[in-house]
Formats: C-alpha cells, sequence, structure tokens
C-alpha cells in the first residue's frame, strides 16, 4: 500500500484524466461513433475525483479542453457546446505515466517477428522509437485499461520482454498517448532522450546455445569495458566536431552522416541521456562520463542508487526505478530493499519516478 509521499511523487508524472471504469475505454480525444468531428470540450460531471493532492471530491466535474484538463472542482462550471459524460458511481484519477516501456515495439516477446526493439549494431542513436510503433499493439488497450494513458517507449533498453541486445546507443525513445489509430494522433513528443545502455565489467554470462554459465578473466572483462567506454566517448567527440562543421557557413563540402547527426542535440545539451545503470561502480562511472561530457543525465533502473544519492543529488541527476514489487537482486541484499530504496531518495532529495522496464507487464505499474 502507497504512502502519501509516493502517491504525490507519481502524480508529478501523470498527464491527464482517465476514467478507470468503462469509460476509460472510450478515448475522450476521439471522435465518437457517428460524429464527424470530436468536440473541443468535454465535461465528467458527479463523479468521485482522486487529485492525490489533497481529500476526494465527492461529487465533482473535470472539463477537458482541446486534450488538456481545464478545471477541476465541485463548482467547475460546464462550458457551453461541451459534451457532457455523467459519471456517478464512478471515480476519476489522474492517468498514470510510465517512461521506460516497449510499448508497441513488442507483441510476442518469443515470436521475433513481432519484436522491433533494437536494430542490429551497438551504436544506434539514429533509430526513433515511434517509426516502429504499432498502434494496433494488443498491450495498449490493456496497458490503458489499468489506468496508464501516457508512456516513453525506449528502444534497446530491456525488461522481461527484451534484455538490450548487447546495444550501448539504443536510439531515440519517443513520449506517446495510449489512444489514437495512427502514430500522429498518439504522439507527444517524436524525440524525447537518447538510450545508453552503460557498459558494465561483466566477468559471468550467461550462453543460451549452451544453457551454462561462462566465465572470463577480470582483466578481460575490464578491457572489454574500457573499450566500449572509449568507443563511445569517440562518438561524442565525432559529433561535436560534426555540429561544429554544420554550423559553420563557411563549411567545407562534407559528406552527411545520419548518426552523427542524430547525436547534435545530445552533445549541444538539448536531448537528454537516458543511461541505464544498475550497480553503484557504474552508476558513478556514468555520472563521472555524462559530467566530463556536458550531457543531461536521466538515470534508469539504478538497483544500487542509495548507495550513490549523495552523488546523484549533486550532480541532480533523476532516477527512473523499476516497480517496486520484486525480489532483491543480491542474495545477501536486504528482502525489502527494492521497497527501502525509494524513500531513501525521497529523503536525499533525489529525484525519482517508478516505471515497468516492460511491455506485457506494464499494467502492473499502478
Amino acid at each position: 500500500m502507497r504512502t502519501a509521499a509516493v502517491r504525490n511523487r507519481i502524480a508529478i508524472f501523470t498527464f491527464r484524466v482517465s476514467l478507470l471504469a468503462p469509460l476509460l475505454f472510450f478515448p475522450f480525444r476521439l471522435p465518437l461513433l457517428g460524429q464527424t468531428q470530436a468536440p473541443s470540450a468535454y465535461a465528467i460531471t458527479h463523479a468521485k475525483i482522486f487529485t492525490l493532492a489533497g481529500a476526494a471530491i465527492e461529487d465533482g466535474t473535470v472539463v477537458i479542453r482541446d486534450g488538456k484538463i481545464a478545471a477541476v472542482g465541485a463548482q467547475a462550471e460546464v462550458p457551453a457546446g461541451a459534451q457532457v459524460i455523467d459519471a456517478k458511481g464512478l471515480q476519476v484519477y489522474p492517468g498514470l505515466f510510465d517512461p521506460v516501456t516497449q510499448m508497441g515495439l513488442s507483441e510476442i516477446a518469443a515470436v521475433n517477428a513481432t519484436v522491433d526493439v533494437a536494430e542490429t549494431g551497438s551504436y544506434n542513436p539514429d533509430v526513433v522509437a515511434a517509426t516502429a510503433i504499432l498502434p494496433a499493439s494488443e498491450h495498449i488497450p490493456v496497458t490503458r485499461a489499468a489506468g496508464i494513458t501516457e508512456v516513453i517507449v525506449t528502444p534497446g533498453i530491456g525488461g522481461f520482454d527484451f534484455f538490450g541486445g548487447g546495444t550501448v546507443i539504443g536510439g531515440q525513445a519517443s513520449a506517446i498517448h495510449l489512444s489514437g489509430w495512427v502514430i500522429d494522433e498518439m504522439l507527444i513528443k517524436k524525440s524525447i532522450a537518447m538510450v545508453i545502455n552503460w557498459p558494465t565489467i561483466e566477468t559471468r554470462s550467461f550462453d543460451f546455445q549452451t544453457f551454462s554459465f561462462k566465465e572470463k578473466p577480470y582483466t578481460e572483462a575490464k578491457q572489454e569495458y574500457e573499450k566500449k567506454v572509449n568507443e563511445l566517448a569517440d562518438w561524442l567527440e565525432r559529433a561535436k566536431h560534426y555540429a561544429q562543421v554544420m554550423q559553420s557557413p563557411a563549411a567545407p563540402r562534407f559528406d552527411r552522416d545520419v548518426k552523427l547527426e542524430a547525436l547534435r542535440p545530445v552533445v549541444r545539451g538539448d536531448l537528454p541521456v537516458l543511461v541505464r545503470a544498475a550497480r553503484a561502480r557504474d552508476i558513478r562511472n556514468a555520472v563521472e562520463f555524462c559530467d566530463q561530457h556536458s550531457l543531461k543525465m536521466i538515470l534508469a533502473g539504478g538497483v544500487e542508487a542509495y548507495r550513490v544519492k549523495d552523488l546523484l543529488r549533486s550532480k541532480r541527476v533523476p532516477v527512473v526505478l523499476a516497480p517496486t514489487l520484486r525480489l532483491p537482486e543480491e542474495e545477501d541484499d536486504a528482502y525489502d530493499r527494492p521497497m527501502t530504496q525509494p524513500a531513501e531518495l525521497a529523503a536525499a532529495g533525489v529525484k525519482f519516478a517508478f516505471a515497468s522496464f516492460d511491455n506485457s507487464f506494464a499494467r502492473r505499474l499502478g
């Protein structure tokens, strides 16, 4: 059961009202059957409204104009010409926002033909999630029915359905609504963050061909790690030079590079990087790297973020945490570590949100 503090933090990431009732299956932004044009305003009346910012409004009205909440309250005035939805006996909550999913990119994890989460190769900054999203995915209405109304679709970053595929730069994440017949209706922002899977020193890996664990020397694993970090730094340096050439009015003729062009807003600081890292050592290294290259970092995962909470606060790095209802990562971790970490981050002044990091189980976020 969530505390008031956690509920308030979830409310920060909400975008709009959704009905957790049959009305939820009737997205407000779409035309109703038989209408040629959707009304510009809706009014949900006589509902019990939970704003998560105070006591519930027992008999209230929510006014939605041009896709945005215009008024909420017991005395909210219904605008002329608005479509009125009588919600007596129903409850209205703010819609939840899932900031890390593969929504619309993966249908059946075991069927490769239905999975379009990542491109081949380790560095794919030109990949944009929105171009591959399937609006007809069966996961979308199921997730929306659970009260999640907006998500960020992250390519190349894994969960239960997908484990990353070895990519370092997965591509550009896209923010979408979970209502709409085509991607143009669903799209909030085409490119909202660049996804980076931070390399890690891994001496043990699972071989799916032999279904056994493989061991390698630490020195070899460390060399592989350093190689990937150096390659990532090289990509960013080349992107900076590419951006400088493109901006110069006297620039000589040069061949276009779509990958370096996609990294331009990242090295300029206009596009944040969503960096997935779990262990404290990797988090420290990622923060130091982003600080060195003047990147706006958002930490994703952060299993051991509590160990470096002071660093995260000092560098103003927000964290996207996985759901708390899961087992600890290590045998010697406290049994309730996933549940206590949010409180530790909050006490340290670190901003955080929750995400499913998943697709088929995104509905469990709430």
